[in-house]
């Protein structure tokens, strides 16, 4: 069995709240883009897990594709499988490659040993092994709030427009991320500004609040949101808690010199 785990985007992101227990409340839309890893299972006649591609630090066993196995062998004792991972989706990246690795092999597992889980069950499953994993079980358009959790399927197409994105070498901690974000209700309607598709108000009122507290540190960020706007992009922003930054165009744009030097990825959506 084989299946092509997607990445995401995030298309604002508002720091709600913050909880006794440490974590934060969010607003954000997802967005499902179509930057992809490659996954992959065999029988075997022991657990084996191995990957390509980009270089995945930490261990092996720490790895949520196994994880997510685990959860499932447990409750169903599937049998042992040789898995590998084909990295190819940036990590540490605001682009949720990892979780979606996992709930991946999730719904690969639950098609291939007819285990007939529902998407609700699975959903359930995915939130055991982070707060973005639940989303890439629909992998559809969502608004996502509390920890990022709760989720509500949006009716958001942006098909026929072009997405750039950048990813400079800067690794940025959720800590770090978090450090001087001051939490606050969200100013805008989420839904009816994303749903007039109004780039100018966008640009103007659709905010990610961890770029004001990680772009005083790191100024290349900065400078690639305004070069993407440079580059024809209708709207910029970063995704998540960075380092990736992504330009929307309304038509297929060239690749500015000044982005060769990074991690760089056109995409037709």
């Amino acid at each position: 069995m084989v299946t092509f785990p997607n990445a995401k985007i995030n298309l604002g992101l508002s720091i709600t709240g913050k909880l006794h227990n440490g974590y934060h409340n969010i607003e954000s839309c997802l967005y499902p883009i179509p930057w992809c890893d490659v996954l992959e299972f065999i029988p075997g006649k022991k657990i084996s897990f191995s990957s390509s591609g980009i270089a995945i630090p930490g261990e092996d066993k720490d790895n949520l594709v196994l994880k997510a196995y685990e959860l499932l062998r447990k409750d169903f004792g599937l049998p042992k499988l040789n898995i590998h991972l084909h990295k190819i989706i940036p990590m540490g990246a605001g682009l949720g490659g990892g979780s979606a690795d996992a709930a991946f092999m999730l719904k690969m597992l639950n098609n291939e040993f007819q285990l007939f889980l529902d998407d609700s069950v699975l959903e359930d499953y995915a939130a055991q092994l982070g707060s973005d994993c639940p989303f890439f079980i629909k992998n559809k358009p969502a608004i996502a709030t509390g920890t990022g959790t709760d989720l509500e399927v949006f009716d958001l197409d942006l098909s026929g427009m072009w997405m750039l994105l950048i990813k400079p070498d800067v690794h940025i901690s959720t800590q770090e991320a978090y450090a001087n974000v001051t939490p606050k209700p969200n100013e805008v309607d989420l839904k009816s500004l994303l749903e007039s598709k109004d780039f100018t108000l966008w640009r103007e009122k659709l905010v990610n609040d961890f770029e004001a507290s990680i772009f005083p540190n790191h100024s290349a960020l900065r400078e690639i949101k305004e070069a993407l706007y440079q580059n024809g992009a209708v709207y910029a922003a970063m995704s998540g808690s960075g380092s990736t930054l992504f330009g929307l165009y309304t038509k297929k744009p060239e690749i500015s010199p000044a982005f060769e030097k990074y991690t760089h990825k056109l995409i037709e959506l």
